[in-house]
């Protein structure tokens, strides 16, 4: 079990311990009104807030063949119950440099050593720190159900709710392609530490088709794509050669993420424009920055 598990029990009925993925599917097929728990860090402060009493919980803490990672044809299939402060760590930032980066900023020791990649998914907060990585990545998330089923969605596909976890269905696998390529990873809070993103970008560069995918967080209920800007920004880069950028193409890049994310309000009906509030052009303006500074880096 959890260490947050026991202070969620306080509420719930009946405490459930599978030790592999089918059983844990079985527990909650079993029990409808179960809410599974892995960290607990957004469940807690559900149940903490008085916004939830799971009637029954399914812990996933003891579900080994989920906390690990494994090679698989040129992609890594992560484990849905990897913490952040494990991904953290120097030999999973030398396979997925970008989700290393988001893990690291996703809290306190405390929210890391006890977050799961699929809790952050699942729960599909905006300001999740792994969730543009992924869609940058453009990650496929294995879903297990009952009688050992198995299939696959885009992780885009689930947090834009185009499809969604059916009953009895856990997210038990997260599978990412190996770029062996530049990831960024960057995010503002408002504040000095680590703190809820006010806005992040994620960045990643694809030598193989030569393409750049930026994906940017906490603007919106999910992580944002600006495929033209990337389509773009790509035409320009040398891939055989050393695929520098101008400062003015870095920073036009960037202007073009915003205004992708955070576009203009339309004109008024006399033909006038509407001016964005300030608090909204101050944010255009810190995604451009991340974006710009995202795309720096990498090609550095």
């Amino acid at each position: 079990m959890t260490t947050h598990a026991p202070r969620a029990a306080q509420g719930a009925q009946s405490v459930t311990l599978p030790v592999t993925l089918d059983e844990a599917v079985a527990a909650l097929a079993a029990l409808p009104a179960a809410v599974p728990v892995a960290g607990g860090t957004d469940l807690m402060s559900s149940v903490n807030a008085g916004q939830l009493r799971p009637a029954a919980l399914v812990g996933l803490g003891r579900i080994s063949e989920i906390r690990g990672w494994q090679y698989q044809d040129g992609h890594a299939l992560l484990g849905a119950g990897l913490t952040h402060a494990r991904m953290g760590r120097p030999d999973f930032a030398a396979l997925i440099p970008a989700l290393a980066a988001a893990a690291r900023a996703a809290g306190p020791p405390q929210i890391r050593n006890a977050g799961t990649l699929g809790g952050n998914i699942a729960s599909a907060a905006p300001t999740g720190d792994s969730l543009p990585v992924l869609a940058a990545l453009e990650a496929v998330l294995i879903i297990a159900g009952p009688g050992g089923a198995r299939r696959e969605i885009p992780v885009s596909h689930l947090l834009a709710g185009m499809e969604m976890l059916a009953p009895g269905e856990l997210i038990g696998y997260v599978r990412v392609p190996l770029l062996h390529a530049p990831q960024v990873f960057l995010k503002a809070t408002g504040r000095t530490g680590p703190g809820r993103a006010t806005a992040s970008v994620a960045l990643v560069l694809d030598p193989a088709r030569r393409g750049v995918r930026c994906a940017v967080g906490a603007i919106a209920p999910m992580p944002l794509r600006p495929l033209e800007a990337e389509q773009w920004v790509a035409g320009l880069i040398d891939w055989d050669g050393e695929r520098g950028l101008v400062p003015e193409a870095l920073t036009a890049f960037g202007e073009y993420v915003a205004a992708a994310c955070i576009p203009d309000h339309p004109p008024a009906e006399d033909g006038t424009a509407q001016p964005l509030p300030p608090a909204v052009l101050h944010l255009r303006r810190t995604v451009a920055a991340l974006a710009r500074r995202a795309l720096g880096r990498a090609l550095s």
